[in-house]
């Protein structure tokens, strides 16, 4: 299988699906245990809930699963959160503490680089080609990284997590009128919480790429699940009343982000 779909389009809004894989290769899914193999932590349904959501968007999707290796942490595997619980590159736990390999059968550092060869790189390589193909018909590109979480997650965060969680890593990666406008939609959206910058301020992703001098801005976007799935336990079912009810609202963030590239507000006067 492909490790990578990019679905190429003219807009300035390049969007961003490193969690939604479920590929596992038979030699490593052989290896999970039976938590791993229930791929709890995936971002279950998020490549249907955008989909088709603005026009012309481009797209780049990770195949795999994210116990392969994770396409939203740094290839040397540095944690993007000192201090708190997390998982890593190749993780060795689920996002509640438990492990996911069978006993001595969690991968060596030979075979996490390996893996990244295989399967990380390709990804980052598609994701700048078409970062970079899209800043040349417009001068300007915003990524938008799509996630989601379950709501309720003891080992990584207290109590519930707001249903739209805006990250930025404190402002640096994008232009604020784009923090302010992806705010802004999500405030405005009745029966929804939201927070910029809470428990995830954004990974390794949109920490990596978004460079606002450089017309390049990157924000990510953490979804609770509990927002457009019938359930946050298995079988993780779509729930299309609730998706239909929040894709009103992503439609207007992604437009609004569209519109402020193409009338030259990221650039007039010098990104910030």
């Amino acid at each position: 299988m492909n490790p990578i779909e990019v679905r190429q389009g003219s807009s300035p809004v390049i969007l961003g699906l490193p969690h939604t894989g479920t590929h596992v290769p038979a030699e490593i899914a052989s290896r999970l245990n039976m938590r791993g193999l229930e791929l709890a932590d995936t971002d279950w349904h998020i490549h249907t809930l955008y989909e088709g959501l603005l026009a012309d968007a481009t797209s780049v999707r990770a195949t795999f699963h994210r116990y392969v290796i994770d396409a939203n942490r740094g290839p040397d595997g540095a944690s993007l959160y000192p201090g708190q619980n997390t998982t890593g590159l190749v993780p060795t736990t689920d996002f509640d503490g438990d492990p996911i390999w069978k006993e001595g059968e969690a991968p060596d550092e030979a075979e996490i680089a390996a893996r990244r060869a295989t399967f990380h790189a390709p990804y980052h390589a598609a994701l700048a080609a078409e970062i970079e193909r899209v800043k040349a018909i417009h001068g300007v590109a915003i990524l938008y990284d799509c996630h989601s979480i379950r709501s309720h997650i003891p080992f990584l965060f207290d109590g519930t997590l707001p249903d739209f969680n805006i990250g930025t890593n404190t402002g640096t990666t994008c232009h604020p009128l784009i923090e302010q406008a992806v705010a802004e939609v999500c405030a405005a959206a009745e029966g929804y919480t939201s927070i910029v910058n809470g428990r995830f301020k954004g990974g390794w992703t949109s920490r990596h790429y978004g460079r606002p001098a450089d017309n390049v801005h990157a924000i990510q976007m953490e979804l609770a699940q509990s927002t457009h799935l019938a359930s946050e336990s298995a079988p993780f079912a779509y729930d299309a009343e609730k998706a239909d009810a929040l894709r009103v609202h992503l439609r207007e963030i992604l437009a609004r982000l569209e519109r402020l590239a193409l009338d030259g507000s990221l650039t007039t006067g010098g990104a910030s």
